[in-house]
């Protein structure tokens, strides 16, 4: 067991041990054994810390031996850590002033790969929300097979972006709120064998045997945020742990989606509320994503209804198009009009427009479905 590594997995323990104090440590001529083994007044004075912080020698030294212990529970089940000061340690989360100084990692994706989003949303969605991470994570597959997809291994929308991800064989990433000794919710263990075994991960910046509670979910959202390059918002209301994500990866200055919904609908409360307040882009689809991140797509061999997944449209046919495609049966007009709130005779001459152009199917019972 290597010496350097104890005293690096030791900071974990401390809870004033913050990024700010880590990233100071060179600066100072500190290293991390160097912090475990000083006399507390000398410690203080050389990193010039405030009264209020003290790092008694006690506690540092209680720090290490329950390090030496996490890192035999790590071998033993796989577990990989990064330090914050090493140069593993994952790029999009070292840009963020807050971030942990551990992190464990249990599965091997590639936590620095090209392109990552995270998905993340209400834990009680509706068919539209979860319909919507089903077909943006196919549509975003086709053309970025080396994605990443973040979420928080939380019911109701987190669920639904990890299993899209594992069905479009992506890997996906569930960051956790508490150690990676165990499964919360329960329930959801058989969905993180399923992340690992495709390829996909779980991360967590707390040692074995911690807990979950209200607080570490809140901590846990600037993981999400800061691992990947754009947070996507699928369903919210105006509180909830997706808000939080969002309005910290708006902090950071990454990109922020969300996907609009009725005004009358709870559950994209938030999100019309961030895109009212310019927090978020507005997103329905795929080609929203590439559009705002920027991202070029592979030159793949897509067959012709994956290419037609970006047509260009706007106004009144994109929204007719973008609510079609995201309801599984073929749409009446009234329905197509309770959705999208266009006025009768503007939506009927769009729908007559977008059977001409091929966009739409005009079934029996005048029923639209995507061509």
């Amino acid at each position: 067991m290597s010496s350097s590594l104890v005293y690096k997995i030791a900071f974990s323990f401390l809870r004033k041990a913050n990024a700010d104090l880590l990233r100071s440590l060179p600066e100072n001529g500190v290293s991390p054994e160097d912090f475990f083994t000083m006399d507390t007044q000398e410690l203080s004075m050389v990193l010039n810390l405030s009264k209020g912080i003290r790092f008694e020698k006690s506690e540092r030294d209680d720090a290490v031996g329950r390090a030496v212990k996490e890192i035999g529970m790590m071998e033993r089940h796989g577990i990989r850590p990064y330090f914050i000061l090493d140069d593993d340690y994952p790029v999009r989360l070292s840009q963020i002033p807050d971030a942990p100084v551990v992190l464990y990692q249990l599965g091997k994706t590639d936590l620095d790969a090209r392109r990552i989003i995270n998905i993340v949303g209400t834990r009680k969605p509706t068919p539209y929300g979860v319909d919507f991470c089903k077909r943006l994570v196919e549509d975003l597959a086709a053309y970025f097979p080396e994605l990443v997809v973040v979420s928080g291994l939380a019911f109701g929308i987190d669920a639904a972006a990890h299993s899209a991800a594992i069905s479009s064989k992506l890997p996906t990433v569930g960051v956790v709120a508490h150690g990676l000794n165990m499964i919360y919710p329960a329930l959801h263990r058989e969905l993180a064998k399923s992340m690992i075994n495709a390829g996909g991960s779980l991360v967590s910046e707390y040692p074995f045997g911690e807990t979950p509670y209200r607080q570490r979910f809140l901590e846990r959202n600037r993981v999400i945020a800061a691992l990947a390059d754009v947070t996507i918002v699928a369903e919210s209301d105006i509180k909830g742990g997706a808000m939080s994500t969002a309005n910290t990866a708006f902090s950071y200055s990454r990109d922020v989606l969300a996907l609009p919904g009725r005004i009358s609908d709870r559950l994209s409360s938030g999100c019309n509320m961030l895109i009212r307040k310019e927090k978020a882009h507005l997103v329905s689809c795929a080609a929203d994503v590439v559009e705002i991140t920027g991202w070029k797509p592979l030159d793949l061999n897509i067959d012709v209804r994956q290419r037609n997944l970006f047509p260009e449209l706007d106004g009144d046919p994109k929204l007719i198009y973008e609510t079609i495609r995201y309801n599984k049966e073929p749409m009446q007009p009234d329905q197509i009009r309770a959705r999208t709130l266009i006025p009768m005779p503007r939506l009927m001459a769009a729908l007559g427009e977008m059977e001409f152009d091929g966009i739409l199917l005009r079934h029996p019972g005048n029923r639209y479905s995507l061509s």
